[in-house]
């Protein structure tokens, strides 16, 4: 890990994720928000997927082949961060595994991994973020995201943040580590399952009595709104970045186009 210096800004590499590009660009932004505000250099290099459907699916081929592009565009910067537990843990946690035995490309791979971190974490434990200015009014539950929890250790940072931010309190629903079935591809393949594990979580939702709904990955975020959408039910759905960084004039994830308007 790169040591930071008293004098020296760490130089940043956004990994902005296919999701937050094409969906949620606000996101993108209010990850550069709380990075500046931390005291970083941001940059955002032309970038491409992470690779993670393809390695997901079993296509290691397509998945080395997008790997490389996007260590060749990250690896000269001080930091990889990505607002997505699964996009940060794809780098870090698989990366490794694709290309193991490769005397080039595995100490490129394992540099990169050291160096990327989901975007709250990094905030907490790189540079040392114990709260924010934000105000948010309202009570918000949390969902926490299988792949930043389970590979990445994301549970214990976005709630101290969150409990500095003016008037949010944080309601707890039950099973919130619970998956709430997205797993990209998995929704695809597997829809019924999937539908199934999302309509439990969107019950735990409700009962909490939370007025949003917030969690680390957008993936997760869009799939609950919308069963929460089809559900008729009013919970708003953002990422947690865009509480943190008082980013909240958009409309919330999954909200009706004319909302919009």
């Amino acid at each position: 890990m790169p040591e930071k210096s008293a004098t020296r800004r760490p130089r940043v590499g956004l990994f902005v994720t296919c999701l937050v590009d094409l969906m949620r660009p606000s996101v993108g932004f209010a990850a550069v928000k709380l990075l500046e505000d931390a005291g970083c250099i941001v940059d955002v290099p032309s970038q491409t997927c992470c690779g993670q459907p393809a390695f997901n699916s079993g296509d290691r081929a397509n998945a080395r082949a997008i790997a490389e592009k996007t260590i060749a565009a990250f690896e000269r910067f001080d930091y990889v961060v990505a607002p997505s537990g699964s996009c940060a843990g794809q780098i870090r946690k698989h990366y490794p595994e694709l290309f193991q035995g490769d005397p080039n490309l595995a100490p490129r791979a394992a540099k990169l991994a050291d160096k990327t971190y989901e975007l709250v974490s990094f905030l907490v434990d790189v540079m040392g973020v114990t709260g924010v200015e934000a105000t948010f009014s309202g009570d918000v539950t949390y969902h926490d995201s299988c792949s930043g929890l389970r590979e990445l250790g994301v549970k214990s940072q976005p709630r101290m943040l969150l409990s500095s931010v003016e008037g949010l309190k944080l309601v707890e629903m039950k099973e919130n580590e619970v998956c709430c079935g997205f797993g990209g591809t998995f929704a695809v393949k597997y829809g019924d399952i999937s539908d199934s594990i999302v309509s439990k979580k969107t019950e735990n939702v409700s009962d909490s009595g939370a007025h949003t709904l917030l969690a680390g990955d957008l993936g997760c975020l869009m799939n609950m709104a919308g069963k929460l959408q089809r559900e008729g039910k009013t919970v708003e759905v953002r990422h947690v970045a865009e509480v943190l960084a008082g980013m909240t004039d958009t409309p919330p994830i999954g909200a009706p186009a004319e909302a919009a308007e």
